[in-house]
């Protein structure tokens, strides 16, 4: 249900083991893992914000990854702390970047390292 309607769920709840690997599953749905954000709020606000795809060891230090889950879950952690404005202007940025196609990183087609995609998101906030 969840791949074929995932719409019908707003919320769902589970125990850390479930929601690692539903959140790999689900980042399928919405362009793969180098584009999935998380934001884990526990009792009190305490929030941790972190890419859903983890380290990436195996291309680390290469120049090739996608920052985009990154950037996404910091708007998300900003939005958290009540900083809606920059959080704002990040994503604009990003979703900018991404419309416009010409740096897209290898996992969504592109041939831009991780340095020209970050350049050309800043370079639009």
């Amino acid at each position: 249900q969840l791949v074929k309607a995932p719409s019908q769920f707003d919320v769902l709840v589970m125990p850390n083991l479930y929601g690692d690997i539903v959140s790999d599953l689900c980042a399928g749905l919405v362009g793969g893992l180098g584009v999935t954000p998380s934001l884990n709020v526990g009792d009190g606000g305490i929030a941790l914000a972190e890419a859903v795809h983890g380290t990436a060891p195996d291309i680390a230090g290469k120049d090739l990854a996608n920052p985009t889950a990154l950037l996404l879950s910091s708007v998300m952690l900003l939005r958290h702390m009540e900083l809606g404005t920059h959080a704002d202007k990040i994503e604009k940025a990003l979703l900018g970047t991404i419309a416009e196609g010409k740096y897209l990183t290898g996992d969504l087609g592109g041939k831009s390292t991780t340095r020209d995609f970050t350049n050309a998101v800043c370079s639009k906030i």
